[in-house]
């Protein structure tokens, strides 16, 4: 079955001095403000569109590797994932790297590093994203 998840967001004014706020519909979650300057700059407490490509990057990626190991019969104590997405301003998103960390009783790090690349070439965001280069570093606890 068909998933579908929906945010939004509202902008007001020109790019560099205008500002939005991208509202989760879907899990009702909240409400974010965005501006040019907090994806360009500091974020000073807004977000960005890069920093909601890494939330979801980090969270599908630790997904799919926890499938992974779990089919290959490793069930994970834990995996912490962290996606770095890069914005050039005037190219675009230009990489992300991905870091993950995991405690997985039975598996050594050859294993875990095939497992993990395995998730980042696999997970859905990573597919969607094909167009930009992904690295990853990925070590046992």
């Amino acid at each position: 079955m068909a998933t579908t998840r929906t945010a939004h967001t509202v902008w007001t004014g020109a790019l560099k001095d205008g500002h939005g706020t991208v509202s989760f519909d879907s899990s009702g979650i909240g409400d974010y403000a965005v501006s040019w300057p907090a994806r360009a700059e500091e974020a000073n407490g807004k977000t960005s569109p890069e920093e909601l490509i890494a939330a979801a990057h980090s969270s599908c990626f630790s997904m799919a590797l926890s499938n992974g190991l779990g089919s290959s019969g490793h069930t994970p104590t834990r995996l912490t994932t962290k996606a770095d997405v890069t914005l050039q301003p005037g190219t675009g998103i230009t990489g992300i790297h991905i870091t993950v960390e995991g405690e997985v009783p039975g598996l050594d790090q050859a294993g875990f590093t095939a497992a993990a690349e395995d998730a980042k070439a696999n997970c859905p965001v990573s597919q969607a994203l094909t167009g930009t280069t992904i690295t990853l570093d990925a070590k046992l606890a």
